[in-house]
């Protein structure tokens, strides 16, 4: 360690394991990090000079102008005199003075080689972070037109002029509020606050007043009041205007808007400086003369995802035209056909299909941005008319080349030379038409060229590309480098060629000869009234409609089958995988050591460096690491102080596992790599690989008898643990031996003889000579006895007394091959020279064991005791499964390649940020006792759930001193709530895990600085300073329950210097975004407490919150205040308190509540957690590897995302737990692999992706937030990074912990809630413009993997119902009966279609990248089992659930808007869901539609000429049926106790009194069917014309059963008359009319004159049965008729309800409504039954119930727990 880091004495106490020691000082100012006021404070961090230099370079203000506001202090600094001048907030310039000190000292500490003064600070680190900081700004200056307001020149360095346009920016940004959502207006702000900088600096004079030149804006606050909030108040009128979200989004400007109204220069014009408030800018734009939408419109409308991605929709219409042209001819192959002229022109017209789609685009852009162009914008509306004028131009010239092609041929009858030159007329004009995607290719093809063009702001450029593109600040540069190009180009091309190929043949060919007989068929009978001639169209159309359907969306098939084993390639190449298990782990784990060496050891303590020749040697040791080649190890067994550092890192990840509970007392010991002691020669591993290893040597010895000593040793030695176990147990046993004899005593004397010979005769190579082997076993047989006599807690010393002399008579007498009398032995030291009487026995008085208190002897014996009696392999050790995991993944992750660990003083420094609203921190005790329904605890559940976890953590009580369990309430209740709390998704669990980054950081400081000497005498010490009574190391000064939480003093912990802490906190600090953390303290709500309580055990956590002061009457004021917990003080004390403009919340609420806290982080890097996340310390080890990636290029760019890899933990909890988690594993691993590379579009698809910090700073920051369009917040980060030229990279070789929801209601709303955003992005401009600018394969991987993903899902569910309304219109027409019923023709592609839907349905979809990355991490055969199990446990029918769920929210969030974000909870779902309350969640999103579609198939069952083969109908109707059961059954299937009849009884009931109960105004949906009735309508409120159009037209669709089957019934006669379908009607009149009678006499006489109320009943039954009798009587009407007729009418009423609830508005006025609603409740009730029915049934069935137990919990009863018991609730009194 250099000196310049030693810290006193007193510091080291002060920041180490006692901080009491200096007395509190209150009048000392609160600081964050480091205390810049007082540079001369005790404090670890100013032991930096690199610190004290960024310091004495802020306070240069030298010459500068004193600012005329405020008194002057001489020890302010630049910051304070911006400050000063232009009216910031002080806790912002304190804030911002912490955060630019802290940044330059750690940039300075960082420089290679290091600057030749370190006491001054060094002007290139200086110049490169402005660089970064303003490189936006200037970007924007260029992109203007406008000349950058830094005035310096590079030749001219000038620190303090860099300094103060740093600060100001940062002091702009750190006091802007909401406004950093818009880059761009700070931009702005700075550019103008710049130039007023400029000017003081240069003395400008004020022409008005003649005195030196002021700021426009200052005093108090002035930056806040007059430049904040004047903008503040806009967004917050315009967030007013939007209704809360639910106003159409081109009503009102959101962020993005407000922003991109500076990349105009028509902000300067308009907006001046200071700033015009008299600016139509800021009139909200409800009001007229407002500023409307600037960039973009979005409207809400499917057309957006044409829009958006036009390109691969135009590829896929061509194709498909063309392959149905060259189809047509009949050939086998497309090349015969195309040797045919005919068909070669006729293909031709393709680019008449190509200019109408362009013409449809031009159309589109015009109908969605009109209102874009105003006098401002003119030239935007002159664009878009003559683009749509050129494009039908283009369609009228295709059409007459075209036509004149056809003329020359019919005159000439042959295709003569005229004819032919006329399609080369036609090809020239075509030419010219596809010149400007000529272009486009060949930049494709030079992408550099591209990016140069695109990013230079020359007007030249801008003119050229006017007509093809906006003009927009983002979307520039965008192209990749040539290599990357390559690779995804390939990928593409490949899946391309697959799926053409496969629709060619197998969708469209085989439907071509069936569409023949159709269109030939001319006489076919209609079996009802034929509005149009030829009608065979429709039939045709519907024909052909699934397999176009599927044609459009079977790419993602393709693209799912390709990436994942591509994936799986990449993943291999990466050596993911190569250790599974502890078995692997045994034979690499002699490597391990070198493997951290390499790794996690610093790059200077290594003989590399950063060449080509350094990289090579590097890939070589990688290998040599990886396969064992070479010595690697034989280097660290030769230099202990490598060993004992291997030994400190390897033993506080174990002695970690047992402070987390996962491993017990026992397999710690097994784990644990012991310090060196007992004088053992060689490196002491593990008991775990020394399993069984001394056996194995003892067994040779005893075969190899004759054997010299050589062969024998040579032979041991060819196994290493071998080697190392024989001499371990040599040298224990020697020194044990040694140690319980009373020291010069004889009997010593004699072992010390006897082992010399021992030692001698190995030396000289004569031991299987002079020793006989066969006694080894009866020497080895005795050694465990005394080994198990020592161990045990009431020694007898008389026994090992006999068990010593055995050992001596076995020694002396059988152990020497030469036999000796007692003369010989008593001359060679062997035997007792003194042989009185009065002597006693040997050993008799000479055994002196160790004090019981001796922890360190007796562990060593234990161990001894373990290797000599061990016999199996131990691969059971860990017993826990996530222990087992961990390890695996760690050591597999040790060989992947990583960059170098640089010094923990030159790593990046970095934060974490987690934003937290209201959910747990700990939980309670009443929590933990408080039984549900099924008498169930949450800690019951746990304790079965993690059953060992529980038993590892009451041996951990009892260890520290509990005496019985019911001190688990009392005296240990702090640790029981611990316990259970970080088994949930807590955000004390998230806290534990990212304050491991800061003890691992304290670790390896101390070992990057610790000098050999220092390791040499820690571990000394470390041996010696025996816990007590512990195991795991913890300061005992500490209280039990802050241990188990904090755990910041381990055994390492013991040997720090001092230094290490403030090392560590320079590097890191962890922000936690409690937004309403001020006002739960005010309630004394216990939350406030916990959080205090992990502010208290953890100095690194800081909280930053909202805090709510009231000045006035109805006033407020809102301050961003940042917290931390005082270890002097011992009080929560406040740091930072920067007032805002108004609420925090005008857009989403998590963003805004990240960006008001980002302001507080520090460091290069900010990692972004959620709250249901964990982390692991063997984990944070590689933090500092990874952030080395950020030097790292990537193709062309460096990352300024580093995506990282994520564990799933909630995976065990139940099946559904693990499907999801399988699901999102194969997505977070194997899908990010596939989309960073080779597909260069990896997106931030939330948690816990690492930002390059100051690059988001100055660019909008890390999540998007405007309302409703960034529901999805996290995505648009990656969006916003991609289109502004960053880049996104995927680590594998890190992993941090993430929960997922385990019940299916949870998982419903999380998926509802995911779907409604991709709904979203579909109308946002960031996807409209990553589709636009992208190149076009990059585009397609952006498509499939983000919104088109949910299309695709989406056209599926669309694909089924395509499919059978269009068999349900052939079957009742009678078309089918007439044309198909012989013919087999088109079975080949209706076969194809099913099988493809059927394969997306079953979850192959999802279940094939599952299967590959399983294979990949766990091997081929385990993944196969997986998924087997997974259909056993019905996955196929929650993937088939998931799908629909997926398909409603997506499709109606398109239609009609209504996305919100939706609390899932994250808590353990094992009570029973109410029938009601699952009808509640999936009436409208799954029963309805699957009643439906069960309705279509049951009628195309019954008048289907097809459906009479059953084996037909079967194959063709079996995935609908799949589809139909599992919308139905799975919210009961998935549902704890879903088949327990008294429960279905029960909810029965419960639901019969929710539909009939009134409620009054206040009442709830989950209270009143009619309040749940009305909330269903809320998205057709907020839609707009279009959105109730479109549900109309779609509702229509029910009338459609009427009028197809009554022309079946038998009163209809085998008319097809049209009057017999108007008939029908007074059917459904006549039904109306009869329930609103009924419904009419049950109000007005049911409850007082009940009797006329039966007589209005009668008469009605009567009426009804005297029309039937007369209809069968005097019509053709049948009694059948009766149950027929329901099939048609029912779904009749259904449309009549759906469309009153379109038309509410009107109708809600009027008498008709209260009708609506009572039929609408009659139809739930129906609807209710049909669904009850098959759940009642299974209910009733015996053994059903405990199947279904079985399925749902089957992993946790593969781990023997008992489960039923917490379903049924038959809790066992064992557990309290």
């Amino acid at each position: 360690m250099s000196l310049r880091q030693r810290t006193p004495p007193a510091a080291a106490s002060q920041y180490g394991a006692n901080r009491s020691s200096r007395p509190p000082n209150p009048e000392e100012e609160a600081y964050n990090i480091i205390p810049i006021h007082n540079l001369i404070a005790d404090h670890p961090s100013l032991r930096f000079p690199e610190v004290r230099a960024a310091a004495y370079a802020l306070r240069a203000v030298g010459s500068l102008r004193k600012p005329p506001f405020g008194a002057w202090q001489d020890h302010m600094d630049l910051l304070d005199w911006l400050g000063l001048f232009f009216g910031f907030q002080s806790d912002n310039v304190r804030n911002q003075r912490e955060h630019l000190v802290l940044h330059l000292a750690n940039a300075q500490m960082r420089l290679q080689p290091p600057p030749d003064n370190i006491d001054t600070l060094d002007p290139g680190v200086l110049r490169r972070f402005r660089r970064k900081m303003l490189g936006n700004y200037s970007a924007w200056c260029s992109y203007l037109g406008r000349k950058s307001n830094i005035w310096i020149r590079d030749s001219a360095p000038d620190p303090r002029r860099e300094l103060l346009y740093t600060g100001l920016y940062l002091l702009v940004w750190g006091e802007s509020a909401n406004i950093r959502f818009m880059p761009e207006c700070i931009c702005y702000i700075f550019h103008h606050m710049a130039m007023e900088l400029n000017r003081i600096l240069e003395d400008y004079i004020d022409e008005n007043t003649g005195q030196p030149v002021l700021p426009s804006i200052s005093g108090d606050n002035a930056y806040l009041n007059r430049v904040v909030k004047p903008i503040y108040k806009t967004v917050s009128a315009e967030v007013e205007g939007s209704k809360n979200g639910t106003a159409p989004h081109s009503a009102w400007r959101n962020y993005d808007d407000i922003n991109e109204y500076f990349w105009s220069p028509r902000c300067f014009q308009k907006l001046k400086w200071p700033m015009d408030l008299g600016s139509n800018f800021f009139v909200p734009s409800s009001r007229s003369k407002h500023v409307g939408k600037t960039g973009f419109v979005e409207q809400r409308s499917f057309w957006n995802l044409y829009r958006s991605f036009d390109r691969l929709w135009v590829m896929l219409i061509l194709f498909l035209q063309a392959a149905i042209i060259v189809a047509w001819e009949g050939k086998e192959y497309p090349w015969q056909a195309l040797e045919s002229r005919y068909v070669q022109v006729r293909v031709l017209t393709v680019f008449l299909t190509w200019s109408a789609l362009r013409l449809l685009q031009s159309l589109l852009d015009v109908g969605m941005q009109y209102s874009l162009v105003s006098r401002e914008t003119l030239w935007l509306g002159v664009r878009m008319v003559m683009k749509t004028v050129v494009a039908a131009g283009w369609i009228i010239v295709f059409a007459v080349f075209y036509a004149r092609i056809w003329t020359q041929e019919h005159k000439d009858r042959v295709w003569s030379s005229r004819a032919n030159a006329r399609v080369v007329n036609f090809l020239v004009v075509a030419l010219v038409f596809i010149l400007p995607e000529l272009l486009a290719l060949t930049l494709f093809v030079v992408p550099w060229m591209r990016n140069f063009l695109e990013e230079r702001n020359w007007r030249i450029f801008y003119m050229l590309s006017w007509w093809f593109q906006r003009r927009t600040f983002v979307g520039r540069g965008l192209r990749e480098g040539l290599v990357d190009n390559i690779k995804y180009t390939s990928f593409w091309i490949l899946v391309l060629a697959t799926k053409f190929s496969f629709s060619y043949f197998l969708q469209v060919k085989p439907m071509v000869a069936p569409t023949k007989v159709l269109l030939r068929l001319k006489n076919s009978e209609y079996e009802w009234h034929e509005f149009f001639d030829h009608s065979n169209r429709l039939a045709v159309g519907l024909l052909w409609l699934p397999v176009v359907l599927m044609y459009l969306m079977d790419l993602n098939i393709w693209y799912s089958i390709y990436s994942s084993f591509y994936g799986a390639a990449v993943g291999l190449l990466s050596h993911l995988g190569e250790i599974r298990n502890i078995q692997q782990l045994r034979l690499r784990f002699q490597f391990f050591a070198s493997a951290i060496k390499f790794n996690l050891m610093p790059e200077e303590q290594l003989l590399h460096g950063r060449g080509m020749r350094n990289r090579f040697n590097d890939a070589i040791h990688r290998l040599k690491l990886r396969y064992g080649l070479g010595q690697p190890y034989k280097k660290l067994e030769s230099n202990q102080v490598e060993a004992t550092k291997f030994a400190l890192i390897w033993n506080e990840i174990i002695s970690i596992f047992r402070e987390e509970d996962i491993i017990n007392d026992h397999e710690l010991e097994l784990l644990e790599l012991p310090q060196n002691s007992w004088n053992v020669r060689v490196i002491r591993w593990p008991c775990l690989l020394l399993c069984n290893e001394l056996l194995l040597a003892l067994s040779q010895a005893k075969e190899l008898v004759e054997a010299p000593d050589k062969w024998l040793w040579y032979k041991i030695c060819k196994n290493e643990y071998r080697r190392c176990v024989v001499i371990e147990s040599y040298d224990s046993i020697k020194h044990l031996l040694l140690q319980i004899t009373k020291f010069n005593s004889e009997e010593q004397s004699i072992i010390k003889v006897l082992f010399q010979e021992i030692d001698h005769s190995i030396e000289i190579e004569k031991f299987t000579r002079t020793f006989k082997m066969t006694a080894l076993p009866q020497i080895h047989l005795k050694l465990i006895a005394l080994l198990k006599l020592l161990s045990e807690p009431n020694k007898d010393p008389n026994k090992v007394v006999n068990i010593l002399q055995a050992l001596y008579e076995i020694a002396t007498r059988n152990f020497f091959k030469d036999q000796r009398n007692n003369d010989q032995l008593m001359e060679d030291g062997l035997a007792p020279r003194n042989l009185s009487p009065n002597a006693g026995l040997l050993f008799e008085n000479a055994v002196e064991l160790p004090d019981s208190n001796n922890e360190t002897f007796y562990r060593q014996v234990r161990r001894l005791h373990t290797i000599l009696t061990s016999r199996d392999s131990m691969n059971n050790i860990p017993k826990n499964l996530e222990a087992r995991r961990r390890i695996a993944f760690f050591s597999n992750s040790l060989f992947m390649n990583m960059p170098h660990a640089p010094q923990v003083e030159k790593m990046m420094a970095f934060s974490v940020l987690t934003p937290y609203y209201n959910e747990e921190v700990l939980y309670s005790k009443e929590q933990l006792r408080t039984e549900n329904e099924d008498g169930i605890s949450t800690l019951y559940y746990l304790q079965t759930i993690y059953d060992d976890e529980w038993k590892n953590f009451l041996e951990r009580m009892k260890r520290e001193g509990m005496k019985n369990k019911n001190e688990l309430w009392t005296a240990r209740l702090r640790d029981l709530r611990l316990w259970a709390s970080f088994r949930g998704q807590t955000l004390s669990r998230t806290v534990r895990g990212m304050m491991y980054y800061y003890r691992a950081l304290k670790m390896l400081a101390y070992l990057d600085s610790a000098s050999e000497k220092d390791i040499e005498e820690g571990s000394q010490e470390l041996i010696t300073v025996r816990r007590n009574n512990s195991i795991d190391g913890f300061n005992s000064e500490r209280s039990p329950s802050s241990r188990s939480l904090s755990r910041a003093s381990s055994s390492v912990s013991l040997l720090f210097k001092g230094h290490e802490y403030g090392t560590a906190l320079m590097k890191y600090t962890y922000v936690v975004a409690c937004q309403i953390y001020g006002s739960q303290k005010a309630k004394k709500d216990p939350h406030a407490e916990e959080i205090l309580y992990l502010m208290k055990n953890n100095e690194a956590l800081r909280v930053a919150y909202v805090d709510e002061v009231s000045t006035g009457r109805d006033e407020k004021e809102y301050y961003s205040v940042l917290v931390k917990f005082d270890q002097q003080l011992q009080e929560e004390v406040e740091i930072y308190r920067v007032r805002l403009p108004g609420p925090l919340k005008l857009g989403e609420g998590k963003p805004e509540n990240q960006n008001h806290a980002f302001i507080f982080t520090r460091g290069d890097a900010v990692q972004t957690i959620d709250m249901n996340q964990d982390n692991y310390f063997e984990e944070a080890l590689k933090m500092r590897n990874l952030l080395e990636e950020y030097r790292t290029y990537y193709g062309i760019r460096k990352p300024t995302i580093l995506g990282v890899r994520e564990h799933i933990f909630t995976g065990s909890v139940s099946s559904l737990a693990w499907f999801m988690s399988a699901q999102e594993t194969s997505f977070v691993t194997l899908g990010q692999r596939v989309l960073a590379n080779p597909l260069k579009i990896r997106m931030h698809y939330g948690h816990p992706d690492v930002f390059d910090r100051f690059w988001f700073l100055t660019r909008g920051g890390i999540s998007k937030a405007s309302r409703v369009i960034n529901i999805s917040e996290d995505i648009f980060a990656g969006f916003n990074c991609t289109l502004r030229g960053g880049n996104v990279t995927h680590h594998e070789y890190i992993q941090v912990g993430k929960g997922r929801d385990v019940g299916l209601n949870q998982i419903s709303m999380f998926e509802a809630k995911v779907a409604s955003g991709n709904g979203e992005q579909v109308l946002s401009r960031d996807v409209y413009r990553l589709g636009h600018r992208l190149d076009f394969f990059r585009m397609l991987s952006f498509f499939y993997t983000t919104v088109g993903f949910f299309f695709n899902t989406m056209m599926v569910v669309l694909t089924v119902y395509a499919f059978l309304w269009g068999r349900l219109y052939l079957a009742l027409s009678g078309v089918e009966g007439s044309a198909l019923a012989n013919e087999n023709s088109n079975n080949k592609a209706l076969g194809t279609i099913l099988n493809q839907q059927f394969i997306i349905q079953l979850g192959l979809f999802t279940a094939l990248p599952m299967i590959v990355e399983n294979s990949l991490e766990h091997g081929f055969l385990p993944a196969i089992w997986d998924f087997i199990t997974m259909q056993l446990q019905l996955s196929s029918v929650f993937y088939t659930f998931s799908m629909g769920t997926r398909t409603h929210f997506f499709g109606r969030t398109i239609l009609h808007g209504g996305a919100k974000y939706r609390a899932t909870g994250r808590g353990f779902v094992v009570q029973h869901k109410s029938f009601a309350e699952n009808y509640r969640l999936y009436a409208r999103s799954h029963f309805v539609k699957a009643i439906e579609l069960g309705l279509i198939l049951t009628v195309y069952a019954a008048y289907s000429v097809i459906a009479t083969d059953t084996f037909v109908y079967i194959a063709m109707t079996i995935t609908s049926w799949f589809l139909v059961v599992s919308w139905i059954m799975a919210p009961f299937a998935f549902n704890p106790s879903g088949f327990d009849w008294l429960k279905t009884v029960d909810d029965f009931d419960d639901f019969m009194n929710w539909i009939w109960y009134r409620g009054g105004v206040f009442a709830k949906a989950e209270q009143s069917w009619e309040r749940w009735w009305c909330e269903e309508q809320d998205h057709l409120r907020t839609t707009g014309l279009w959105g109730k159009f479109l549900e109309t037209i779609l509702d229509l669709r029910f009338f459609f059963f009427q009028y197809g089957i009554v022309y079946q019934l038998g009163i209809a006669a085998n008319s097809t008359s049209i009057a017999v379908y108007l008939l029908s009607w007074i059917y459904v009149v006549v039904a109306v009319a009869i329930s609103l009678t009924i419904a009419y006499a049950r109000d007005k006489y049911a409850a007082k004159e009940h009797i006329y109320y039966r007589l209005v009943q009668f008469l009605v039954i009567l009426l009804v049965i005297i029309v039937i009798v007369a209809l069968l009587e005097f019509t053709h009407f049948k009694f059948i008729d009766l149950f027929t007729s329901l099939l048609a009418f029912i779904p009749t009423g259904w449309g009549l309800i759906l469309i009153a609830q379109v038309f509410r508005p009107f109708l809600q006025r009027t008498l008709a409504w209260e009708a609506i609603i009572s039929l609408a409740r009659l139809y739930d009730i129906m609807f209710g039954v049909i669904v009850m029915a098959p759940v009642a049934l299974l209910s009733w069935m015996p053994g059903f119930q405990s199947m279904q137990t079985r399925i749902l919990f089957n992993e946790a009863f593969s781990r023997g727990l008992h489960i039923s018991q917490i379903v049924t609730g038959k809790k066992s009194k064992s557990k309290n």
